[in-house]
């Protein structure tokens, strides 16, 4: 899987059920490995120089990445 497959996915908290948005980009250390993916919250309008528009999500806390959507435990 590339990291283009999975910025088409919807990101759900399987919590509450909310669609929290899209992976716009991820955190890899030095062996390789994801650490964190970001996530761009999902905006009816989106505003210039918003400093709160992303959420940084821990790889652990992903419990399955499915053929559309990416359910994430937060």
């Amino acid at each position: 899987m590339f990291l283009g497959d999975l910025q088409t996915k919807d990101v759900v908290n399987i919590n509450d059920g909310k669609n929290l948005g899209r992976i716009v980009d991820v955190e890899i250390d030095s062996e390789g490995k994801i650490v964190n993916i970001v996530i761009e919250k999902r905006k009816f309008f989106k505003r210039f120089f918003n400093s709160g528009s992303q959420i940084n999500i821990m790889y652990q806390e992903i419990n399955k990445i499915g053929d559309d959507v990416i359910l994430i435990s937060i």
